[in-house]
């Protein structure tokens, strides 16, 4: 067991997250009706496993959402690759990452969604997997499960490690907190250089830098089948995608349609929302703005008459990249700081962004640098990119290949990741002993 004892705030968070446990039922199923939790699985947020842990030594991964797990995907191949025997567990904390794990992780890996942040739930799960190694993905600090895995000496290794100025920020109100935590990873590997010296700031100590995992991520997938049916529906028509959008930035998209018809009457926007399940209520407010909405869930086609078309659906990101030379990338016409561009460049699509980034400030400036961004400030702009865009296919061209260019760059940040992570797994006489 580690010497190294929690901190006031960790004992007063232990013993807040004890006296809400009543709530979970509650908020579970509040989750499960908006779509949010899977009710197959509900037991796995509180740590009790669906599968067996199979026998020999096995790596626990955890990344909270889609672009976390699928930035690790190259990385679980090369873990399995590299030791024989060796099982690779993948948590998430999300419906839609967990169908994207069912279909790509390979073989060899398995998935459980993470348990909520309870010391009973986390013991459990713990008990259960017996990891020889925990991998945390990026920024995401579970304080109950750091420590309770730090307790039971299962190295700790963050990687991919990326705060924001403003998460730093609040981390400053609790430094003792915050370090203690920190203090508890054998490794730390942040994926930009501004991330590096914040967790410095909070009482890291080192921190490497060994690059960007999602710039080795493997393309999103396309179902050939839906690319089959869809593309003939578009045929010729001008076609736009808004993605990863939160309230407010459909109504945009909306305004900014309605700018262009005019000049493209037979313009198509598609919008993917960041969650599905806002659907209805997006196609009744498009259609307040006298927008024609056919929507994806519910089984409606790409009509002539079609102005929007939204893709209120999981996992088909893909899909719709292919169907574009021209994305949009949500969450920054609003607080949200932004969401992963590589995604969309990897379909060498010319990329549009708002001024809100902080999420993805370094990458956003590479992707500027490189000619295959342009930032708007609001939606008069966006319409005035997209019409220059639209008119210009050798601009658009070009920065959709830029994009392609510096997404498809191997930055050689799974590799450097997969030595250091290699260097923490313990011999196997050890970890025998440690599972006796």
């Amino acid at each position: 067991m580690t010497g190294k004892a929690p901190s006031l705030g960790l004992l007063c968070y232990r013993a807040m997250t004890r006296a809400v446990s009543p709530l979970v039922p509650l908020l579970l199923r509040r989750r499960e009706a908006r779509g949010k939790e899977d009710p197959a699985r509900l037991c796995e947020r509180l740590g009790v496993p669906t599968q067996d842990r199979p026998e020999g030594p096995l790596v626990w991964l955890h990344g909270a959402s889609v672009g976390e797990s699928l930035s690790i995907l190259p990385l679980v191949s090369r873990l399995l690759a590299a030791v024989p025997g060796l099982h690779v567990l993948v948590t998430t904390g999300t419906v839609t990452s967990a169908k994207l794990m069912a279909d790509r992780l390979p073989a060899g890996a398995l998935h459980q969604y993470v348990p909520l942040d309870h010391p009973d739930y986390c013991a459990r799960f713990l008990d259960h997997w017996r990891p020889d190694l925990a991998v945390w993905i990026e920024s995401e600090f579970w304080p109950n499960l750091i420590f309770t895995a730090s307790r039971k000496d299962i190295p700790l290794a963050l990687v991919n490690a990326r705060i924001t100025a403003r998460s730093a920020h609040n981390w400053r109100h609790a430094p003792a907190f915050i370090a203690g935590l920190l203090s508890r990873f054998s490794l730390i590997m942040a994926q930009d250089r501004a991330s590096a010296a914040r967790l410095r700031e909070l009482g890291a100590g080192k921190v490497l830098e060994p690059g960007n995992l999602k710039h080795d991520a493997p393309p999103l997938s396309v179902g050939e089948a839906e690319h089959a049916h869809l593309a003939p529906m578009i045929g010729t028509r001008p076609v736009w995608v808004a993605t990863n959008t939160h309230e407010g930035e459909e109504s945009a998209a909306g305004e900014v349609h309605k700018a262009l018809a005019s000049s493209y009457p037979d313009l198509l926007t598609i919008i993917v929302p960041r969650h599905p399940a806002r659907g209805p209520a997006i196609a009744a407010e498009l259609a307040e703005m006298g927008l024609a909405v056919a929507r994806r869930a519910a089984g409606d086609g790409i009509a002539p008459g079609t102005e929007i078309y939204l893709a209120d659906t999981l996992g088909e990101l893909g899909l719709f990249y292919s169907l574009s030379e021209i994305v949009f990338v949500g969450g920054t016409f609003d607080s949200t700081g932004g969401h992963n561009p590589f995604e969309a460049a990897r379909f060498a699509c010319a990329l549009l962004a708002g001024p809100s980034d902080f999420n993805f400030a370094e990458t956003f400036a590479d992707f500027e640098g490189a000619g295959a961004m342009r930032r708007v400030g609001d939606a008069a702009a966006l319409a005035a990119a997209l019409r220059r865009l639209l008119d210009d296919e050798t601009e658009r061209k070009r920065m959709g290949a830029a994009a392609k260019r510096l997404a498809s760059e191997d930055s050689g940040a799974t590799e450097r990741t997969l030595e250091a992570l290699l260097a923490l797994l313990p011999p196997a006489r050890k970890r025998e002993a440690h599972h006796a």
